[in-house]
């Protein structure tokens, strides 16, 4: 497959400023131009403070860019207002982060479903179902009705990517995914997250500090003092 030929998401020319007009206006993200095509497996590292975080919240359209163009599956998305980027973060994008962020009081099922919950306001009897099969597929069939608590880390990850991977995205975010985690723990999650990878031909971009993690994706880019330092393609 050419995913050359199928980008997913491009970005040109993104820059961030903070604090605009004000005497500590400082820009973080110095024009950052890059596509990612349907199905690729990519690595975002570089040090603390060169924008990664940044630029994977505007990826995520969790805040906007000062500059550039953003298009998801073609659409530009600066032009979007805030229930447009709402309604396109549900569709597109799924997110996984360093500390999972589930629901203590919720099973892993309930956890799960409830991208589908804020979606339509109500969980039908398909989506349970189809819960409890990507539940099955990340390996926690005998953990549905375990609250999180009653998991180890590393299941608590597994649970994390099933409701980032159960509205079934185009593209998943995964911030340190495995930064939170011990290397054995570390090692079954990216196993995982490449698994489904091949599996659904879902894009991952992966936040990692972890170099022997990002040299076993697909393409490593670099950010470097808010600029992009290499771009290169494993294998």
């Amino acid at each position: 497959m050419n995913h050359e030929s199928r980008p997913l998401i491009e970005l040109t020319d993104i820059r961030k400023r903070y604090n605009i007009g004000r005497p500590n206006e400082a820009e973080v993200l110095h024009g950052v131009s890059f596509t990612l095509g349907t199905g690729e497996f990519a690595a975002l590292i570089g040090p603390s403070g060169s924008g990664k975080s940044t630029l994977l919240n505007i990826i995520g359209l969790l805040e906007p860019s000062t500059g550039g163009s953003y298009r998801i599956q073609g659409e530009e998305t600066n032009a979007l207002d805030d229930a447009a980027l709402t309604l396109r973060r549900r569709q597109a994008l799924g997110f996984v982060f360093q500390f999972h962020h589930l629901l203590p009081a919720f099973t892993a099922l309930e956890n799960v479903t409830l991208p589908a919950l804020m979606r339509d306001g109500r969980i039908s009897t398909a989506q349970r179902d189809h819960a409890r099969s990507v539940l099955t597929s990340v390996g926690l069939e005998a953990a549905m009705d375990k609250r999180p608590g009653e998991l180890s880390g590393g299941m608590q990850q597994r649970v994390a990517i099933a409701r980032a991977l159960v509205m079934q995205p185009p593209l998943v975010l995964a911030d340190e995914p495995t930064g939170n985690l011990d290397r054995a723990s570390s090692d079954e999650v990216f196993a995982l997250m490449r698994r489904m990878h091949a599996e659904l031909d879902t894009s991952f971009l992966i936040v990692t500090h972890d170099p022997r993690l990002a040299e076993r994706c697909d393409r490593v880019i670099e950010l470097v003092d808010g600029r992009i330092e290499r771009d290169d393609r494993i294998g």
